[in-house]
């Protein structure tokens, strides 16, 4: 076992009543917690992944709370993951590796963070998981969505159980729902921004649901929206930027507007210093660079080149640096 993890086998005294700063108070570190129920096969809940994202952890403090007079349904193991970043309200601290680029598929495999989580797989792995939601906060103004890595019925229909929105990307690597995918159905869940109620309360009834399933359907229902995410932008590390006119790079304040909306060729992204020739890096799913097949320059304009969705795009400055811009998705067919 890494010394970097906690495993148990009960709630922690107070675990119900802490709020997510205070888990590195309580816990200490990363921690895997493993609750008994009817049903032998667990699911597995990820939180805190990016300690500023804590939905998922108000999520299950609310269903357990439900419970605690009850058997769960079904097993349920919690990993509570970047209780550092967590004390402080930040998706990871500077020294640190960002928590959902870290699990088994990742560049980074020589980190002990990642051994980690190799642990956490491993582990879950043997007790036969049933299922794995790893739930998430965006940043920018988003719906709810569900996010896969694998296009099968079942983790669709894991997913179309969350929202009718649902988004099937193979990069970044590293991601949690990934590794879990050759495991069992495996979902991200995309609950808003962190803080709203709604996006727990949502959160909370789909966990509620999965723990009373006895399997999962191989239909889908007809009303899903399936989207393909084909590539990521980031702004080049040369060029300042922000949402006014005193940067290199000048988006509109308004850009997460654009959240989901199916923008077409010529629309503008931002505004550039004139003779600065920035441009906005575009990464496809097998990481080459595609920045010339979506934007172009026009009258110091950074415009875009072809029809495209973008997802989490956001004014957080922090986040665009840490991450990147947003993602660019199409629309595809739900598989036969």
């Amino acid at each position: 076992m890494s010394n970097m993890l906690n495993e148990i086998n009960e709630l922690p005294e107070r675990f119900l009543d802490v709020k997510a700063d205070q888990l590195l108070e309580l816990l200490g570190k990363p921690t895997l917690i493993h609750l008994q129920g009817e049903k032998s096969e667990p699911l597995f809940v990820c939180t805190l992944l990016h300690g500023n994202e804590t939905t998922g952890f108000y999520a299950v403090q609310k269903l357990l709370k439900k419970y605690q007079q009850q058997t769960l349904p079904r097993s349920l193991s919690i990993f509570i993951g970047n209780v550092e970043a967590a004390a402080v309200n930040m998706r990871r601290l500077d020294r640190q590796a960002d928590f959902n680029r870290i699990w088994p598929g990742t560049e980074d495999d020589y980190l002990a963070e990642a051994h980690m989580m190799s642990q956490v797989v491993d582990i879950m792995s043997q007790k036969k998981v049933f299922a794995s939601v790893d739930i998430h906060n965006n940043t920018g103004l988003n719906p709810h969505y569900g996010c896969i890595n694998v296009l099968n019925k079942k983790y669709l229909s894991l997913a179309g159980l969350f929202s009718n929105t649902v988004v099937y990307f193979t990069n970044p690597k590293g991601v949690q729902s990934a590794a879990f995918a050759p495991v069992c159905p495996a979902v991200t869940l995309e609950c808003g921004q962190s803080g709203q109620m709604d996006g727990v309360s949502h959160a909370t009834g789909f966990l509620d649901v999965i723990l009373n399933l006895d399997q999962f359907s191989a239909e889908v229902h007809e009303h899903i929206n399936l989207y393909h995410t084909v590539a990521r932008v980031f702004v080049p590390e040369k060029y300042s930027f922000g949402f006014s006119d005193d940067a290199t790079i000048n988006f509109y304040p308004d850009i997460e507007m654009f959240n989901f909306v199916d923008l077409t060729a010529g629309r503008s992204f931002a505004a550039i210093e004139p003779e600065s020739h920035a441009f906005l890096q575009v990464m496809n799913e097998k990481d080459q660079d595609v920045s010339g097949e979506y934007f172009t320059t026009i009258d110091n304009q950074i415009v875009l080149k072809k029809s495209v969705m973008p997802s989490m795009l956001t004014v957080n400055t922090t986040a665009i640096r840490q991450d990147c811009l947003c993602y660019l998705m199409e629309k595809i067919q739900i598989p036969d």
